[in-house]
């Protein structure tokens, strides 16, 4: 528990990712995405149940030797492309409330694909929840000016043009404003946001934004860079290999 508030961990993992066939156990560094993510529970003393969303039985498998729990195995209905995390959340949290008997007040969503979070980015997420009475708080990296929305073009019938029209009046980059996207490594909800406003970003929701290069692993040439940026001697992170 944290500041008296019950946590339920989920890690969605799913076994049919498209773009990296069995994504979430590959290896950074010889470990395992979804082991990663327990290293980092283990790191969490007031979590209260850690499970994992799966429906593949080698990812139970890795996820039960990192010291994560499979309560169940996810039901297909669940396991398609286009599913989205508040399903899989709110099956996660009335399972596990059936199961164990018992009421989560806080679900905290770590997806695999982000294996340079840390601990500490959890407990703000969680703590800015508990004390700022949000409904939600997600964690976020400011976006590169290079990819500001102002900044981006469509194609309609061979005429290019920009995404928004006030992209025009765009000289300099000093002219943008900040925007933010996920970066996957924690979402914080509510339980009545899961239950009752059926959504992972209720009403009011805040964010924590973590200024460290964070990568989302998502094809092949992301886990290049996840790999290549944990060779850099300055990098700040822990020996994932050793941990």
């Amino acid at each position: 528990m944290l500041k008296e508030k019950s946590i339920l961990v989920v890690v969605p993992a799913r076994g049919g990712s498209k773009g990296v066939k069995l994504k979430n156990i590959r290896t950074i560094s010889g470990v395992p995405l979804v082991a990663l993510v327990g290293q980092v529970v283990k790191e969490l003393p007031y979590v209260d149940r850690a499970v994992v969303s799966t429906d593949h039985p080698e990812i139970a498998a890795i996820a039960r030797g990192s010291g994560l729990d499979v309560p169940f195995m996810r039901p297909e209905r669940l396991s398609g492309d286009m599913v989205d995390d508040w399903s899989v959340l709110h099956h996660a949290l009335t399972e596990c409330e059936k199961i164990d008997n018992r009421r989560y007040d806080i679900v905290l969503m770590l997806q695999p694909t982000s294996p340079f979070r840390k601990p500490h980015h959890v407990t703000a997420a969680l703590e800015k929840l508990i004390t700022g009475g949000y409904d939600a708080v997600w964690t976020v990296s400011e976006t590169d000016s290079k990819a500001h929305p102002l900044k981006q073009l469509v194609i309609q019938k061979d005429i290019l043009d920009f995404y928004d029209p006030a992209g025009a009046n765009i000289i300099a980059r000093q002219q943008l404003f900040p925007v933010y996207h996920k970066n996957g490594v924690a979402y914080v909800m509510t339980r009545d946001c899961i239950l009752n406003k059926k959504n992972i970003k209720g009403e009011r929701t805040s964010f924590v934004v973590i200024d460290e290069f964070m990568v989302n692993i998502d094809t092949e040439f992301d886990f290049k860079i996840a790999e290549l940026v944990l060779q850099q001697k300055d990098y700040p992170e822990r020996d994932y290999r050793n941990s």
